[in-house]
């Protein structure tokens, strides 16, 4: 409910600005320690990485409420969102986007975890449970970039808006595909804020869609096995309705103004 998450972001921004929090029983304040307020900025922004690896990864919808507490507690407290980039760029190197390549001298188990990998007692992730994970954090970037708290000022521009979107998308398209990883982001991307980008970017926009289907789509089936053929006919499909249409649906589980009456 809309009046919930307002309770939620309200007791964040008070925590942040100093102000006494009641949790579990007690009362804490970022000032009852020097190095309080960088702590619970070092914290916050750590929670709301495992927030999209793991409930945004699971249900997608959550993507949208999330987003839209951390895009606000970003504009006004800009450390927060400095140290979340942070914590993502290192849990997901694709939402900069990069691709880490191998460096002699660099063990399998240390390359693995710079792709991403979680690895313990030298176990890897399974590939299924690891693109779960990626795909969404990217979600949770890709409702951020587009998202305003509605109760702030308005003043100023958004902290880390559309732009960098857009920037993303570019430049995920100059990089060489990678099987599996390539297709899931990219469809992961466009679901959540294509429609956000049509809007903004236009007739940029579309030709970018159709570098995608005539150029990028077949560079990703030509690095693609048969067995990891899903998600490419999946972002093929929705790229050619989209084209078809000229039209890019609205993001399912996108907060309407309905919402923040609840």
């Amino acid at each position: 409910a809309g009046s919930k998450l307002r309770e939620v972001f309200d007791k964040i921004n008070n925590l942040l600005s100093g102000k006494p929090v009641q949790t579990e029983g007690q009362t804490v304040s970022v000032t009852q320690h020097p190095q309080g307020l960088e702590f619970v900025c070092y914290k916050l922004a750590e929670k709301f990485v495992k927030h999209g690896e793991g409930e945004v990864s699971f249900h997608h919808d959550s993507a949208f409420p999330i987003a839209v507490v951390l895009s606000g507690i970003w504009e006004l407290h800009p450390r927060v969102g400095d140290i979340f980039l942070a914590h993502l760029h290192k849990k997901c190197p694709y939402s900069v986007p990069f691709y880490p390549a191998w460096k002699e001298g660099t063990s399998m188990e240390d390359y693995q975890r710079m792709l991403g990998y979680e690895v313990h007692d030298s176990k890897v992730e399974e590939q299924d449970h690891f693109l779960k994970r990626m795909s969404g954090m990217i979600r949770l970037y890709a409702a951020i970039i587009q998202l305003r708290w509605p109760y702030g000022n308005k003043q100023g521009a958004h902290p880390h808006g559309l732009s960098y979107g857009w920037r993303w998308l570019a430049q995920m398209l100059n990089l060489e595909p990678l099987a599996d990883v390539t297709a899931m982001l990219l469809l992961d991307f466009l679901e959540v804020c294509g429609n956000a980008l049509m809007k903004q970017y236009g007739i940029q926009f579309w030709k970018t869609m159709f570098f995608i289907q005539k150029s990028y789509i077949p560079r990703i089936e030509a690095v693609t096995s048969s067995g990891q053929m899903g998600c490419l006919s999946r972002l093929k499909n929705f790229v050619q309705k989209c084209l078809q249409a000229e039209e890019i649906p609205l993001p399912k589980g996108i907060l309407t103004p309905s919402f923040w009456r609840t």
